[in-house]
């Protein structure tokens, strides 16, 4: 067939290079359990729109994520955080 191409050959493979795993900034820090009155380190958490950013942004263990999410929630209800930036 005409116009068909070999697409991994093509394209550079993403998996060559060996990643190596994000620091973890809560260990680094020294923080146990996160505090929902703790806003400058829930900020590095918030995206600049106000969401929450992933896992795999943040290099937070599963159970420091839900902490975070947790905080971040409360800190909102509390209203110390805003829900949106507008």
């Amino acid at each position: 067939m005409a116009g068909k191409r070999n697409s991994s050959s093509s394209r550079k493979n993403r998996n060559d290079a060996p990643r190596k795993p994000k620091k973890n900034p809560l260990t680094a820090a020294g923080i146990a359990t996160v505090d929902y009155k703790d806003i400058n380190l829930l900020r590095t958490f918030i995206s600049d729109r106000g969401k929450i950013r992933s896992r795999r942004v943040t290099g937070l263990s599963p159970q420091q994520q839900r902490q975070v999410a947790t905080a971040v929630k409360n800190a909102r209800e509390m209203a110390l955080l805003p829900y949106t930036t507008h």
